[in-house]
């Protein structure tokens, strides 16, 4: 029986990270670092941003953009060394570290999107 690969999961969280990755972050730095800095917006205030990071969907939305976007850096990131370093030989334990940083950072995400 041939061994099955892991690349169908992987190619999947990079494909979708990439997705919710450049529809979601754009917004968000659009809006926290330029129009609300700017003053094109004005700037909301502690309270209704901190009563907005208490909503349930508010949270899930944080902890999806991290685990997508982190997942998706972390096969960018693989996928670079390999083909311009040429480090194909260490193809395997790279996977390990990244994904295992990028699996950290999601629980991390986690963690402080349920602590808030």
């Amino acid at each position: 029986m041939a061994k099955r690969s892991n690349e169908p999961a992987v190619w999947f969280l990079f494909g979708l990270g990439g997705f919710v990755t450049a529809y979601l972050l754009p917004i968000n730095i659009l809006l926290f670092g330029i129009l609300f800095p700017i003053g094109v917006f004005s700037w909301p205030g502690y309270r209704p941003m901190l009563h907005l990071l208490e909503n349930p969907l508010t949270r899930l939305y944080i902890i999806v953009l991290c685990f997508f976007g982190f997942f998706h850096a972390a096969h960018r990131i693989r996928l670079t060394l390999n083909d311009f370093l040429r480090i194909k030989h260490l193809n395997e334990a790279m996977g390990y570290i990244l994904y295992g940083l990028a699996g950290l950072g999601s629980l991390v995400a986690f963690y402080y999107a349920i602590v808030i």
